[in-house]
């Protein structure tokens, strides 16, 4: 038998079996479509194959990254969602996936990564709070860059800014295509009937962190509770097919298991706990260094001083 597909994506929290749009995409796809995933939910990207998440490890392909195209990938491993839907049903879930990355995405990494209230008090926080020591330091800002580069990128816009009139615009694209996605569910279970498709991996996706996550600034979180058929369609979701993730205290202090996580042995917290050390006495020291509270004094040996010597040049090394 086959071993299973391994899946890296960042943890679950407020009830979410994931944190990240891209990995709950991919994490509900896999179980409409009934695709046999070991999951690893982690804190830390630079643990996955790619450095990033979600990541995806195929023998075939050696590791995908793109929801996108970890999707196909499970279609051509015969784990289909849609493999019932007819051409029309197609297009549609062409076109609406579109709309979601277009006008709903852009909104979302706004509220989320962008307004310095929800930044500040909730991304950022639960960010440094969970991933580990000392990457905590930086990986949170770095995301937060990647973020606004992506909006850029989805906006066509490379000097783009956040301000008011931005956020208006953002906000006012994504009311429409809520309304637009309650219109079109309509009374149904699924947009394509009583079984759930790609679409409704991708809706989820999208929407079920704007409903969870409790943002200070919550004007996008509030017309989603105001569409009473979308509200109930993801914790429809949510119950169904991640009933121990929908059981989450709101305390968060569930922690996770990953079951291949070399980073979990004991010898290799012993190394990191060294390296954290390491890496405080370094930023210690260098704070020390720049203002002035350690002075560093080069001494010359008499030989140098009769003139200049190819030898004695100084080299700096950069390390990574």
């Amino acid at each position: 038998m086959a071993a299973p597909l391994e899946l890296y994506c960042w943890k679950g929290d407020w009830g979410l079996p994931s944190v990240d749009t891209d990995c709950l995409t991919v994490l509900a796809y896999a179980k409409f479509a009934g695709a046999p995933l070991r999951v690893h939910k982690i804190t830390n990207p630079w643990r996955s194959p790619t450095g990033i998440l979600p990541a995806l490890k195929a023998k075939e392909e050696g590791s995908i990254s793109k929801p996108s195209s970890i999707i196909i990938h499970l279609r051509k491993q015969k784990y289909n969602a849609d493999y019932d839907l007819s051409a029309k049903e197609g297009a549609d879930t062409l076109a609406f996936v579109s709309l979601l990355e277009e006008k709903l995405l852009p909104a979302l990494i706004y509220t989320q990564w962008l307004d310095s209230k929800n930044y500040v008090d909730v991304t950022r926080r639960w960010y440094a709070e969970h991933i580990p020591f000392p990457l905590n330091f930086l990986l949170p800002s770095r995301m937060h860059s990647q973020q606004l580069e992506k909006l850029r990128l989805v906006r066509g816009d490379s000097l783009l800014e956040p301000g008011e009139q931005l956020e208006k615009e953002l906000y006012h694209d994504a009311l429409e295509c809520m309304t637009l996605l309650s219109q079109r569910l309509g009374s149904h279970k699924f947009f394509f009937g009583d079984s759930p498709s790609s679409l409704d991996a991708y809706v989820f996706g999208h929407l079920a962190p704007l409903l969870k996550i409790k943002l200070p600034n919550a004007k996008l979180q509030q017309h989603l509770n105001s569409l009473d058929n979308l509200r109930l369609y993801c914790s429809n979701i949510l119950l169904l097919y991640f009933p121990s993730d929908g059981r989450d205290t709101p305390n968060r202090k569930v922690s996770v298991h990953s079951d291949s996580s070399d980073f979990d042995s004991e010898p290799h917290k012993r190394r990191n706990q060294i390296l954290s050390v390491l890496f405080a006495f370094g930023a210690m020291l260098g704070y020390a260094i720049l203002t002035g509270i350690v002075s560093i004094e080069h001494v010359r040996q008499q030989g140098a001083l009769e003139g200049p010597s190819h030898g004695d040049e100084e080299e700096e090394e950069e390390e990574d």
